[in-house]
């Protein structure tokens, strides 16, 4: 891991300029974790606007380092999910030696430095990646909040690659509404569960400007055929993310299109937004 002391901090970018203020973060976390100071140092240094910068690569390691060393489970879930965001988010050719963005960066540290950054932070996600099962059991037993639940989901997706899939889950936390494209016309669908949310129907118009028009009829598969499918269907039902639960033969279910009646599955069109 980059050193506290080191000056290439300073020359690593966050989302104000430089990143010379994390490592006091990352020093403070790690002699005695904070909620409140974690959040500050994701959302305004690490993920702010939902972009990553090279100072949130150099500070992951931390980040892992104390997760896998906590006896606290709530700790250990929510730096589960914060990584989990981040992985969901980067730049994922890792046959690279480095992101090519970072291009720049590398005339000021020199390639070997960046390489050893990135090198750092791919190993840190490896590692906190085992910690899955741990969490999904925490999960389980310790968190009633659906949305909490589909953080996890994806965080755990964006560790085994499934990068579309968990980017999907993290624009749909709420799970009220989702929004494909058919592929032949392009346009627009919003599928909304019913009042009861028994069933996902599908509307032509977002339904909060549009309340007057029809609901089109999604028939709901009953077999899931898709590796991407087949593993959010463990894992929901694992630990009882029973929203998601209901909704997925749905979302993996097909319609005609109320634009040009063509049938669609509903699946690759959602997760196509996300490649």
């Amino acid at each position: 891991m980059l050193e506290w002391t080191s000056s290439v901090w300073s020359k690593l970018m966050g989302p104000y300029g430089s990143g010379a203020d994390v490592p006091v973060f990352l020093q403070q976390l790690t002699q005695e974790y904070d909620q409140e100071m974690a959040d500050e140092l994701f959302q305004e240094y690490l993920f702010h606007q939902n972009t990553i910068y090279t100072v949130t690569y150099a500070a992951v390691p931390y980040l892992v380092h104390i997760a896998c060393s906590t006896e606290d489970l709530k700790v250990q879930c929510e730096l589960f999910i914060t990584c989990g965001i981040i992985e969901a988010s980067r730049d994922h050719n890792e046959a690279a030696p480095f992101p090519a963005t970072w291009m720049e960066l590398a005339e000021h540290i020199g390639a070997s430095t960046c390489t050893d950054i990135y090198s750092e932070y791919l190993k840190a996600i490896r590692k906190i990646a085992l910690l899955g099962p741990e969490v999904l059991a925490y999960a389980t037993h310790a968190l009633e909040n659906h949305v909490e639940k589909r953080y996890i989901l994806s965080a755990n997706a964006a560790y085994q690659g499934l990068y579309t899939l968990a980017n999907m889950l993290l624009t749909f936390t709420m799970g009220d509404e989702y929004v494909v494209t058919c592929p032949k016309c392009k346009e627009e669908m919003y599928l909304w569960p019913n009042e009861d949310d028994t069933c996902i129907q599908a509307f032509t118009q977002d339904p909060v400007f549009n309340e007057e028009q029809n609901a089109h009829t999604i028939i709901p598969t009953t077999k899931f055929s898709n590796r991407e499918q087949k593993i959010l269907q463990e894992q929901a039902q694992a630990i009882d993310e029973d929203k998601l639960i209901r909704h997925l033969p749905y979302l993996a279910g097909k319609i005609d299109c109320p634009s040009c009646h063509t049938t669609i599955q509903i699946w690759p069109s959602l997760l196509s937004l996300f490649e």
